[in-house]
């Protein structure tokens, strides 16, 4: 007989990967979308990147969406490698968020970065993980 904790110990959390289709712009000559492989986040990469995206002025925190959502797309996207150095070099850039910058969208990254934290069991809104990076 099965127990939850046979589940658990059966199906670790570490490596949980995903192929998501994130935009009609990504089709082959054929039609055929393009998917991208996603890995969801431990709760030490979410708490890293979240305290990254948040910057203390005063006394006041203000959370970056925007540098959130690109970190969580760069760290957590397998298929494209946003980091591979080719690529850079090929687009003329310094940095992988300048490379995300020149080949995905906004509402692209915004997507991508849905996609992985709905795969790291995040069913909230963005307005509630915002909240929560401000208490």
């Amino acid at each position: 007989m099965s127990t939850l904790q046979d589940f658990l110990n059966a199906n670790p959390v570490d490596n949980l990967t995903d192929e998501v289709y994130i935009s009609e712009r990504f089709k082959d000559k054929d039609g055929n979308p393009f998917l991208f492989k996603i890995r969801a986040m431990t709760n030490r990469e979410f708490n890293d990147i979240r305290k990254r995206a948040t910057k203390i002025k005063g006394r006041k925190a203000e959370f970056d969406a925007e540098a959130f959502n690109k970190a969580i797309v760069i760290e957590h996207t397998i298929v494209p490698d946003f980091k591979n150095v080719e690529s850079l070099k090929s687009l003329g850039c310094a940095t992988p968020d300048q490379y995300l910058e020149r080949v995905l969208l906004s509402g692209e990254v915004v997507e991508l970065a849905s996609q992985i934290q709905k795969l790291s069991g995040f069913d909230t809104e963005m307005e509630t993980l915002v909240e929560e990076a401000k208490n």
